[in-house]
């Protein structure tokens, strides 16, 4: 039936939530400063389309690097917590603490060290991204089943292989969580770059087009550039997950 199909579900989620939005305005009489209407939100798509193209691309690129750097960066960690009890205590607190610094107050600093523009922002964006990515690598490297351990202890097999042929599959699940974690977080580094870093160095990205939109009072077009954000937030979760279907689909139990 029709109704099994995920994507049914979806668009009937997605039509209802419109229709609701349309009654809402209706009804309890909503300016259009207040909330604008879905028609009036993609005309505004469609005027500004060439502006939205650009800042699309600007944003893409220190946001991608970002979400790229702490992909590798996390996973190395990652593999570096893992080798003993006495590294994680040692460095882990350390990472931790990293992550529990507000960003709005690392922001300045960075701009201080790196300067305005793309270094920043995709430093920004690496630093909200990364730890979702350490977390749960290491959670998964550290659990493996001790069973399958002792196993290939009584083998004798060395650490590399022990890691290489056990510990990292067993922890690629919970990797690829992270990073879908993480993909999804990317998006809010890099509009938070650009707000604070990224307007100075001449880069017209969406944080950009926010400042603007907000300063003249455009509430159609500061909701197609949130729409547009959310698109490349879409887009990075759907190609972690591809890799994750990818990768997972012929042997995890989360496929079968």
């Amino acid at each position: 039936m029709i109704y099994k199909d995920n994507w049914c579900w979806s668009l009937i989620t997605g039509s209802s939530l419109i229709i609701v939005w349309y009654l809402s305005i209706y009804l309890f009489e909503l300016p259009r400063y207040f909330l604008p209407a879905p028609h009036e939100i993609f005309h505004a798509l469609i005027c500004e389309k060439k502006l939205l193209f650009d800042a699309f691309f600007q944003t893409l690129i220190p946001a991608v690097s970002g979400l790229v750097v702490s992909s590798i960066l996390g996973a190395l960690i990652s593999l570096m917590l893992s080798l003993s009890g006495l590294i994680r205590k040692t460095l882990f607190p350390w990472v931790l603490l990293l992550q529990l610094v507000p960003i709005i107050v690392l922001t300045p600093i960075i701009a201080i060290w790196l300067g305005h523009g793309f270094l920043s922002i995709a430093t920004i964006t690496f630093l909200i991204s990364f730890f979702p990515i350490v977390a749960n690598t290491t959670h998964g490297l550290i659990s493996t089943d001790k069973i399958l351990v002792e196993l290939l202890k009584t083998y004798r097999v060395s650490k590399f292989q022990e890691m290489f042929y056990l510990r990292i599959p067993y922890a690629l699940p919970f990797y690829l969580t992270g990073l879908k974690i993480s993909a999804s977080l990317a998006m809010i580094g890099a509009l938070t770059g650009e707000l604070f870093v990224g307007s100075a160095s001449g880069a017209k990205g969406l944080g950009y087009l926010i400042i603007i939109f907000r300063a003249q009072n455009k509430i159609p077009e500061l909701f197609a550039t949130a729409f547009i954000a959310c698109l490349i937030g879409l887009i990075f979760v759907g190609i972690v997950c591809l890799i994750n279907w990818l990768m997972l689909r012929k042997w995890h139990d989360s496929f079968r």
